[in-house]
Parts: structure tokens; C-alpha cells; sequence
């Protein structure tokens, strides 16, 4: 009887082991595309990721973690001079200092599941070394996720344009929200 109670308890150990996944992000096959928000319009882009992982127990989202390599920030709504322009702009120290800060990221903290394949996480970001919560709102499917969040830039440092700082700003006033949409492939 110790034998087959031993059994089942490795047995058990076994599956739950089994149930419990890291699935890493194919950084290659995956995108992060932002979008900012100006009075005169907006702009968007891409940022490419350097790493990621999802976490799942019995197919549901448990957790997870993404790096962001800033230094490949660019928008894609330009061409010629004005991406240039604008692209070396997102990069310098106006915006996100890529040459001081080269990668921002993401953990999750809590996961609550909203629907089927549907969670809101809340997690940390840090961007220019300033951490602050976001919610995050992901949905899983077979070995795809996409994630949406809106972004205060100000809470990391990044004031450049922002009527809440700045005055007489008028139509070159840029929101200070952000969006960021992720395709994940794992």
C-alpha cells in the first residue's frame, strides 16, 4: 500500500510539474508597436523586443516578463529627414536616453482572468529607470497573446511637449499618454 501511495503522490508531483509552463517569447516573429498622441495628430512605431516569457498553470496565464530594447525605437508613419528626425529625437534624452538607458521592462504582478483567453494584469513597467504600475490587457491563443496598455510618459521622466509641465505649448502640445500594442508569438 506505501508503494502505491508513494506512486501516486510522484505521479501527482509529476503532472503538476507538467501543468505548470515558461513559455518564451519568439522575439523574432513578434512586434511592439506604440502610438503617441499630439493636437496636431499622432505618430506611430515600432520597439523591438530583446526577451520575454509567459507563464501558464493548466493553460491559464499566471505571470510574465518582457525587455524592450530601446535603442531600436522608430516610427514607421514618416520617411527620409522626418523619420530620421524624429526617430533620433524618440532616442535622445528628450524622450527615452537610449544611450543611458538601452532596455525597458515589464513584470507582471497579478493576473485575473476577465473571459475566456482574456486576463487584465497588473504589473511593473520601468522605463529611464522609474518604475510604476500599469494594467495590461492580454489575450491568449494557441501560441499567440496580444497585449494593450496606455502609458503616462511623465511617471518615467519623459516630459518633453507635455502641457501638464510645460506652458504656451498650443498645437505642438504631445499627450501624455501612449499606447502600446503587442503581437506575441511563443
Amino acid at each position: 500500500m506505501k508503494k502505491i501511495l508513494t506512486a501516486i503522490l510522484t505521479f501527482a508531483a509529476f503532472t503538476t510539474t507538467i501543468m505548470a509552463q515558461n513559455k518564451t517569447i519568439n522575439t523574432a516573429e513578434s512586434k511592439v508597436v506604440w502610438k503617441g498622441y499630439k493636437i496636431a495628430g499622432s505618430h506611430e512605431g515600432t520597439i523591438n523586443l530583446q526577451s520575454g516569457s509567459l507563464d501558464f498553470k493548466d493553460e491559464v496565464l499566471t505571470g510574465g516578463t518582457f525587455v524592450m530594447d530601446m535603442a531600436t525605437i522608430s516610427t514607421t508613419d514618416l520617411k527620409g529627414d522626418y523619420k530620421n528626425q524624429l526617430d533620433g529625437h524618440l532616442k535622445s534624452d528628450d524622450f527615452f536616453g537610449v544611450n543611458n538607458y538601452k532596455t525597458a521592462k515589464l513584470v507582471f504582478n497579478n493576473v485575473k482572468v476577465t473571459g475566456k483567453n482574456s486576463y487584465s494584469v497588473t504589473g511593473d513597467l520601468t522605463i529611464k529607470d522609474k518604475t510604476n504600475p500599469v494594467t495590461v490587457i492580454i489575450s491568449v491563443y494557441g501560441s499567440k497573446a496580444t497585449a494593450t496598455l496606455k502609458v503616462d510618459r511623465t511617471k518615467f521622466d519623459v516630459k518633453y511637449g507635455s502641457a501638464s509641465f510645460f506652458d504656451g505649448l498650443k498645437d505642438k502640445a504631445i499627450y501624455d499618454e501612449f499606447d502600446l500594442v503587442a503581437d506575441l508569438q511563443f
